[in-house]
């Protein structure tokens, strides 16, 4: 696990095989840049138009001990089905025309000035992976917080209690990625990732009845994510901010737990990753670090994290599993509970 598996395609690899023009695969480096969570999750398309069904096991035919001349009653599983959604992100961009025509590379520009547009959309999809709700807002998609929100659900066994009792905490994910596992969706017969389309220069009303020329392009992204087996992804919940900061958290501790509540750490061509904001990934460091005791003698820091270069770039590890920092995730979660 201490390189990226490449068996299931990220989006980086979807716009290798859908766009000859470069556009698509320049958004899509920009937003690996932005956001981690890109470089690890693998996309598919739905097998339901805007929806992807999946059928979960949920439960194994129970085998008998026989004897000679006695029959055996026959046993068959159980299963359950879910289908997710996939929502529609969109949005505008608008240039001065007169600031294109007179660049050096309007079409560069034009990406260049684009890049706030691109940057929030890569915000939106990051906060929805982990919190967007149906329930509450029926047009986003289904988010891993809702799925792993209650102390005493079938899946209660993912979910790692840091002791947090208010509304400030924040959570750690550990999350196998694969076909098999989770992943990222999009509808069928269309094109994963951000599409951009060019709408050219038009004149534009102002509000105050002046007019102005402009080019004009539209960002769609369309996108959700299917949790096939939950034995793959691990909360770990409820972690005070206050008292992570105080270093009253034994955040290794809680990290072994969650390690071990994972069905596999390792499984053919996935890929295995820890997610966590900065402020967590502060406390682990400092909880790495060697500190000085009283005596004068230093004491030595834990030996879960490691640093090496993966793929040219540094990351950090623990127990193989890449850290990756994501400031999608808060530290005003609520508590959770049992439902």
């Amino acid at each position: 696990m201490g390189t990226l598996s490449n068996q299931y395609p990220t989006l980086a690899d979807l716009s290798k095989r859908m766009d000859d023009k470069g556009d698509i695969v320049d958004i899509i480096e920009i937003l690996n840049e932005t956001n981690p969570i890109l470089k690890d999750m693998p996309f598919f398309e739905c097998n339901q138009g805007t929806k992807h069904l999946t059928s979960i096991r949920s439960g194994l035919p129970k085998a008998t001990w026989r004897r000679l001349y006695q029959g055996v009653q026959p046993q068959k599983g159980t299963v359950t089905q879910v289908e997710d959604t996939t929502g529609m992100l969109e949005q505008w961009s608008e240039i001065d025309a007169k600031l294109v025509d007179i660049s050096n590379n309007p079409n560069r520009f034009r990406m260049g000035e684009g890049m706030a547009a691109i940057e929030g959309m890569n915000n939106d999809m990051a906060t929805g992976v982990f919190y967007a709700n149906l329930e509450s807002d029926p047009e986003q998609i289904g988010g891993l917080s809702g799925r792993f929100n209650d102390l005493n659900a079938d899946n209660a066994s993912q979910i790692i209690d840091g002791g947090g009792t208010g509304s400030n905490n924040t959570s750690i994910w550990l999350i196998v990625w694969s076909e098999r596992t989770v992943h990222g969706i999009y509808p069928k017969g269309t094109q994963a990732g951000i599409q951009r389309e060019d709408k050219g220069k038009t004149t534009k009303d102002m509000v105050d009845g002046s007019v102005m020329d402009v080019y004009r392009e539209k960002f769609n992204w369309d996108c959700g994510v299917s949790v096939r087996d939950w034995r793959y992804v691990v909360r770990i919940a409820n972690i005070d901010i206050d008292d992570l900061k105080a270093s009253n958290i034994d955040m290794f501790r809680l990290l072994r737990k969650g390690y071990y509540a994972l069905k596999q750490r390792q499984i053919a061509g996935g890929r295995p990753a820890i997610y966590c904001n900065s402020d967590v990934l502060e406390a682990l460091d400092a909880q790495t670090t060697p500190t000085l005791a009283t005596s004068g003698t230093t004491t030595s820091g834990n030996v879960r994290l490691s640093t090496r270069e993966v793929e040219g770039e540094e990351v950090m590890f623990y127990r193989k599993m890449p850290l990756r920092e994501t400031d999608a995730l808060i530290n005003n979660e609520a508590r959770v509970i049992g439902l």
